[in-house]
């Protein structure tokens, strides 16, 4: 699986506050939750994202608390992937079960800057920055992540192999 897209970064301990503020909490919708991503760090965040750019972010992203409205505000705006030095633990599983793919690779983010545009192959952890003509690699997600994702989350990869089973 890959994914092509234009580079936003921010800097360390982006909590899920920031993500998507608590006054947000109570709309159900991943499009409704993706209108508010990031308004309280950049108020034009997403007049500036175009489906399947890129979030990149230094250390513990994802801080805070364990809300998985935060990946899914994300996925709503169009984000297809995070990629970060590190993730906060809370915010990793509730990606991954959302089907939002988050890599970790610091080489990655000390080199990329707001602009840039990545091409990334989950499947190999191999992240290409088009731009400044750099590759880097992380370690690829295992299968049955990558099923997961390719799915678009784990209630929707269960409920796949369910009607599969019936």
């Amino acid at each position: 699986m890959k994914l092509k897209g234009k580079v936003f970064k921010f800097g360390n301990h982006i909590d899920t506050d920031v993500i998507i503020p608590a006054r947000y909490l109570s709309l159900m919708e991943a499009k409704d939750l993706g209108k508010h991503c990031m308004e309280d760090i950049d108020k034009d965040f997403v007049k500036k994202i175009k489906a399947g750019d890129i979030i990149m972010a230094g250390e513990n992203f994802g801080c805070g608390s364990s809300r998985e409205h935060a990946p899914v505000a994300i996925k709503g705006c169009g984000v297809a992937l995070v990629v970060a030095k590190s993730f906060a633990r809370i915010f990793y599983r509730n990606a991954i079960n959302v089907g939002l793919p988050i890599l970790e690779c610091a080489e990655a983010v000390n080199t990329t800057e707001t602009g840039d545009e990545l091409e990334i192959d989950l499947q190999k952890g191999v992240i290409k920055n088009l731009t400044n003509k750099k590759t880097f690699t992380t370690k690829p997600f295992p299968e049955f992540i990558m099923q997961i994702i390719k799915a678009g989350g784990l209630i929707n990869l269960l409920r796949k192999e369910n009607s599969l089973s019936s």
